[in-house]
């Protein structure tokens, strides 16, 4: 069978050809077409949940959160929250250094479990702060330090507080309930998700007298997709409190009602020219058609029709019905 490769003196004639521009190399389809990189084993962060709604929620949060812990320790906590983060659950393990209080939980109707992870600095300015301290920390704990039964009730306290914030926070999104499914002092032990699937992060900071640390909230990024939609279209500025909600819509409709607005009754209405009114002298007459009804104008808009007469001594409108606006 006779080879239909090209000779190299023939590629050296198309290589020179194509470099001087003497044959073409923009012919032939989807000339325009661009390639862009797909990782097929990675998931697209920037599809389904909104951020933006997560922090809304964050800030909810951490307003209950601080007031409960203020009930619980007694204390005023400085806690605050960081920007929420999209990261790699395998990244955010390596940040991490034992022996912490790793929290897994379950979050219904949520998908799969979440985290909550608990500085050790935390627990123990907790418990200075609960025994009547200052909230001093202790220094770094040994790897391999497991917590005592006095500091674990103390983090159970610390969660109670958190999760019924959090549940708090999430209400008008949707209803949360949930469940310590394990307790760890190693990260690595707790895998909610594979080292490559994402995580969506937010850490909040505590400071304290020579005591920071944090708490992180770590919820799988596919636990939240099925609540895309809620995150998307219900997440509210406001706090949940109906109570608070409804004296400020009382408090609104008493500042509205006692808004002032001026009223002008109008009994007709002429058209003229610039030049008629500038030769009017005094003693001219004007005809026009009397409506049937007047109009009762309010800050110059036309609210209702009325008819003009008088009640007793005063000069009195009856109103006879409102006027409804064209909408075009």
């Amino acid at each position: 069978m006779a080879s239909s490769l090209l000779t190299q003196d023939e590629l050296n004639v198309l290589t020179e050809a194509v470099s001087d521009g003497s044959i073409p190399v923009d012919t032939g389809f989807n000339t325009t077409a661009r390639v862009k990189k797909h990782d097929l084993a990675s998931e697209d962060s920037s599809l389904g949940v909104n951020i933006t709604s997560i922090d809304m929620i964050n800030e909810r949060f951490i307003r209950t959160f601080r007031l409960g812990l203020l009930e619980m320790l007694r204390t005023t906590p400085r806690i605050n929250p960081q920007r929420v983060e999209i990261v790699r659950f395998g990244d955010y393990l390596k940040t991490l250094k034992p022996p912490l209080s790793v929290n897994t939980v379950r979050m219904t109707p949520l998908r799969g479990n979440s985290l909550v992870v608990i500085d050790p600095t935390v627990v123990f300015s907790s418990l200075d702060s609960f025994f009547g301290g200052f909230g001093r920390g202790v220094g770094q704990l040994p790897s391999g330090r497991l917590f005592t039964p006095t500091e674990l009730r103390i983090i159970k306290m610390i969660l109670d507080v958190f999760f019924r914030s959090l549940k708090e926070a999430w209400a008008p999104v949707m209803e949360l309930d949930f469940e310590v499914v394990s307790q760890e002092i190693n990260p690595q032990f707790a895998q909610i998700a594979d080292e490559n699937d994402l995580v969506i992060l937010t850490r909040f900071d505590s400071e304290g007298n020579n005591a920071n640390g944090f708490i992180d909230l770590v919820y799988p990024y596919a636990s939240l997709k099925p609540a895309r939609e809620l995150l998307r279209n219900r997440a509210q500025t406001s706090d949940g409190n109906e109570d608070s909600e409804k004296q400020w819509h009382e408090d609104l409709s008493t500042a509205v009602d006692n808004a002032a607005l001026e009223m002008r009754v109008l009994l007709g209405a002429i058209e003229s020219s610039f030049g008629e009114i500038e030769n009017m002298q005094a003693g001219d007459l004007l005809y026009f058609k009397k409506p049937d009804n007047a109009k009762l104008l309010i800050n110059g808009i036309p609210a209702f029709e009325a008819q003009v007469g008088t009640l007793g001594t005063q000069t009195a409108v009856q109103i006879e019905r409102a006027i409804i606006p064209d909408v075009q």
